[in-house]
C-alpha cells in the first residue's frame, strides 16, 4: 500500500509553517493561506482547498508542521550519540526556534487554543506534541509510564512556551534557564519512578495488607 501523502497533503505541509509566518500579519485566516501560497509559489485555489479555513485547524496544521520540521533535525543518528537528557531538551529548544518567526501568531494561537470549544484540540496537540518528542527519544514504554511521560513532558512543554512567549532576553536566554530547570525536574522524576519500581519487590503489598486484615491467618 502506498503510504505517501496525497497532492493535497504534500500542499498542506510545504504550507504548514510559512502559514504560521503569515499569521503574524493576517492572523489564522484565508488571507494567510493565500499569502504563503504566494510566498511559495503554489496556485491560492490549491492552497485554499488543501488548508483548512478554521483558525483551530490552521493551528493544528502549523504545530504538525513544527513537529515534523523538528523531527527532521534529530536524525537517527544524531539522537544515538546524546543521552535522554540532551534528546529531550535539545528538541523542546529547537521547536522555539522553528517557531521564532511566528512567535506573535503563536501568542494569538495559545489564545485560540485556550477558547472553550478549542480546549480539548489543545490539550491534543500538546500530547501530540510529547509523543512525538518521546518516540524520537527512544521511548518505547507501552505501560503506565508511557502516559505519564507524555503527560509530564505537556506541561513542561506548555509552561515553558507560556515563558518563552514573555521572554524578551537576548537569544531567549531566560527561557532556555528555564527548560533546563524543567528537564531537571523530569529527569529527576523518571528517575525516582525508576527507583520505585525497582524497590516494589521488596515493598508490602497493600492489597495483600487489607486482605490480611479480612481474612487473617489461622
Amino acid at each position: 500500500m502506498d503510504d505517501s501523502p496525497s497532492p493535497l497533503e504534500q500542499i498542506r505541509q510545504r504550507l504548514a509553517l510559512a502559514v504560521g509566518e503569515n499569521a503574524v500579519f493576517d492572523g489564522w485566516t484565508p488571507a494567510a493561506v493565500d499569502a504563503a501560497a504566494d510566498a511559495m509559489g503554489i496556485d491560492r485555489a490549491q492552497a485554499r482547498l488543501a488548508m483548512p479555513k478554521e483558525a483551530a485547524r490552521l493551528i493544528d496544521v502549523y504545530i504538525a508542521g513544527v513537529d515534523r520540521a523538528m523531527a527532521a533535525e534529530f536524525p537517527a543518528e544524531r539522537l544515538a550519540a546524546m543521552k535522554i537528557r540532551a534528546r529531550i531538551r535539545d528538541m523542546l529548544w529547537a521547536r522555539f526556534r522553528i517557531m521564532e518567526p511566528a512567535k506573535e501568531a503563536v501568542r494569538r494561537a495559545l489564545a485560540t487554543l485556550a477558547m472553550p470549544q478549542n480546549v480539548a484540540l489543545g490539550t491534543r496537540l500538546g500530547w501530540r506534541t510529547a509523543d512525538v518528542i518521546w518516540r524520537l527519544a527512544g521511548d518505547t514504554a507501552t505501560d503506565y509510564n508511557h502516559y505519564t511521560k507524555r503527560l509530564t513532558l505537556s506541561g513542561v512543554y506548555g509552561s515553558t512556551l507560556l515563558a518563552w512567549m514573555g521572554d524578551e532576553s537576548e537569544g531567549s536566554a531566560a527561557t532556555a534557564a528555564f527548560l533546563d530547570r524543567r528537564i531537571d525536574n523530569v529527569m529527576a522524576f523518571e528517575k525516582w519512578k525508576a527507583g520505585w519500581r525497582a524497590g516494589s519487590i521488596n515493598r508490602p503489598s497493600l492489597a495483600r495488607f487489607l486482605g490480611r486484615l479480612r481474612y487473617p491467618p489461622h
